[in-house]
């Protein structure tokens, strides 16, 4: 059992008088909130158009991707009982590889955070338009969107994380019942003539399978939620890894239903150039003639997908601060990123925001196409260098015989769920193509030069005379 002396201060600091009135610590329905709150946020409301091209072999994408997640999940369980403190995949890599493999894992999840931001953003502006449609007039009115949907939970995140849970439960309970009226609802109208194509692509299945699946692994970011924020969870040993599956599974569950039913609901051409699939479903669901113009239904599910995307925003914002938060306390991030004021890390909070917001201006004044594909499949390769990085410390730790970092008893069950992880991880990065590969390198790459400065001064400090 990890011993409180390596444990954050925040971590161990007793309730109580001293404890800031806007800081407060998260039990496990708030933390599988989190979890559910973060996967199921901006991607299930725009993905089954993204991979609709693919052709319905995608659903076989979704079935792997899910088996993969839950399993990634119950590693990330294991390894959150024996490391219980904030930072996830960053603190698991350092204590099995050393300082470079946690600088590249806080590094690589820390774009991961931010990028997904702005992804989120584009994401929420396809449904805006759906209940402004002047929105959509012109790129500067979506930009502007885009950029206040990215501000307000930033907001919320600079009040404290007392506000955080409250925000995170509230839009988390607000987004299932849309949801939940298309995934089981939507069965009832499910028409197998809209689904199209089995393999609508010249690819192979293998490989229609892989490049699906790379874009709908951002409908699964967020599995190591709760890990990431241990040191805001209470009883993090027992409640993150219990957080972690119960909130990967309910985001399984409704995510399989939900795309099988607008596969079922919008007619594949249609879906393909849809920017509100889900709108779309419901429509069909509820309009005479067939979801041509717009319904309450339609207006209804736009208001949750706004409310889902600020959601997952909010709980975004605060795991994209935890990590150079966890990493600066440890001299591999600037000390800035530890000034931490109402239980939130202020600077992580104001830099991640500030380059989501760069990028998503970029992306709309270059005036690309594809936007949200392009930054999901940049997401998907950067989010599987801790992936890769946690899973290995996993097997490092099973292997290695350090019996207090391994339950004796479930050895073999570890080590297959692990191996299963780290294979999963790997066949992502072969999946996301070689664009998206080459561009999450560079973003990778750039950090190798912060990690030379940093440890150089960590060494400097080191050698230095104490004063």
């Amino acid at each position: 059992m990890t011993s409180t002396a390596t444990l954050p201060a925040e971590a161990t600091a007793p309730p109580g008088r001293g404890r800031d009135p806007h800081a407060r610590r998260f039990g496990l329905p708030v933390a599988t909130c989190l979890v559910m709150g973060n996967i199921i946020g901006g991607g299930i409301f725009l993905l089954p158009a993204s991979v609709a091209p693919f052709g319905t072999i995608s659903l076989v994408a979704f079935a792997v991707l899910t088996a993969g997640a839950i399993a990634l999940a119950l590693v990330f369980g294991r390894l959150a009982e024996r490391h219980p403190r904030t930072g996830g995949p960053y603190v698991y890599a350092r204590a099995a590889f050393g300082d470079f493999a946690g600088f590249l894992a806080a590094w690589s999840y820390w774009i991961t955070a931010w990028v997904s931001n702005a992804a989120l953003a584009v994401a929420a502006v396809g449904y805006l338009t759906v209940l402004f449609p002047a929105v959509g007039e012109h790129k500067w009115s979506m930009c502007l969107a885009a950029l206040a949907v990215q501000w307000l939970p930033a907001v919320a995140n600079l009040a404290g994380t007392r506000y955080v849970g409250a925000v995170q439960v509230v839009a988390t309970v607000l987004k299932f019942a849309p949801l939940l009226l298309v995934a089981v609802g939507g069965l009832f109208f499910f028409d197998p003539a809209n689904l199209g194509p089995f393999r609508a692509t010249d690819q192979s299945a293998a490989g229609a399978v892989s490049a699906s699946a790379a874009i709908l692994l951002f409908s699964y970011l967020g599995v190591e939620s709760a890990t990431v924020s241990a040191g805001e969870v209470r009883d993090p040993a027992r409640n993150v890894g219990r957080a972690t599956v119960l909130g990967t599974v309910g985001a399984a569950t409704v995510y399989l239903l939900g795309t099988v039913a607008v596969f079922g609901l919008v007619a594949h051409d249609r879906l393909v150039a849809s920017t509100a699939p889900f709108t779309d479903a419901v429509n069909a669901m509820f309009s005479a003639d067939g979801g041509a113009g717009g319904t309450w239904g339609g207006t209804v599910v736009a208001c949750a997908a706004v409310i889902s995307m600020l959601g997952a925003l909010n709980g975004w914002t605060l795991l994209s601060a935890q990590t150079p938060y966890a990493a600066a306390k440890d001299g591999l991030f600037p000390k800035a990123f530890e000034t931490k004021k109402r239980g939130v890390p202020v600077v992580g909070v104001i830099v991640t925001v500030a380059l989501a917001s760069a990028l998503t201006v970029y992306n709309y004044t270059a005036g690309s196409q594809g936007v949200f594909e392009s930054l999901v499949l940049i997401t998907t390769f950067t989010a599987t260098v801790p992936y890769l990085l946690a899973t290995a410390a996993q097997i490092h730790f099973l292997l290695s015989g350090q019996r207090e970092r391994v339950h004796p008893g479930r050895l073999a069950r570890d080590g297959v769920l692990a191996a299963l992880a780290f294979g999963f991880s790997m066949w992502l990065v072969a999946g996301s193509g070689y664009a998206a590969v080459y561009q999450g390198v560079l973003f990778l790459f750039a950090g190798v030069l912060v990690h030379a400065a940093m440890s150089a001064r960590k060494h400097r400090a080191a050698a230095s005379p104490a004063e």
